[in-house]
């Protein structure tokens, strides 16, 4: 008997919706700087859907924000990290959320990786610093 249960596109893309706010809204919690989401979709050679990219002003708010989002989509979403990289000390946090990638990111690290740069040819949208 298969018991999975098939969602329609429209209920993907309202779970993606919802995880993508939760995101930010996290990272706006501990004051995230410079918060820009790219949509990817539209790439043919693109890694993930979207890209969530901010920065935190030291390695220990960088940290403080990969933990708000991972607590938050966790308890709201019930959702957990494929995978974590980075960690207390880290100037770049990322977590795998699948089909979400999201870079925390002390400012000196995302200007070496120019990350923007690389995936310009997403749509991007850009939140207003809190």
């Amino acid at each position: 008997m298969n018991t999975s249960i098939k969602l329609s596109s429209g209920n993907v893309t309202e779970r993606m919706n919802q995880r993508l706010d939760v995101i930010v809204d996290a990272m706006q919690d501990i004051k995230a700087k410079n918060i820009v989401k790219i949509d990817l979709r539209k790439l043919t050679d693109r890694p993930t859907d979207f890209f969530v990219v901010c920065e935190g002003e030291s390695v220990t708010q960088v940290a403080s924000i990969a933990d708000n989002i991972q607590m938050r989509l966790k308890r709201e979403l019930s959702e957990h990290p494929k995978s974590v990289n980075g960690g207390l000390v880290a100037k770049w946090v990322c977590l795998d959320y699948f089909d979400t990638i999201i870079h925390v990111f002390y400012p000196e690290t995302r200007a070496f990786y120019e990350l923007e740069d690389l995936w310009s040819d997403g749509e991007f949208t850009t939140y207003e610093d809190v």
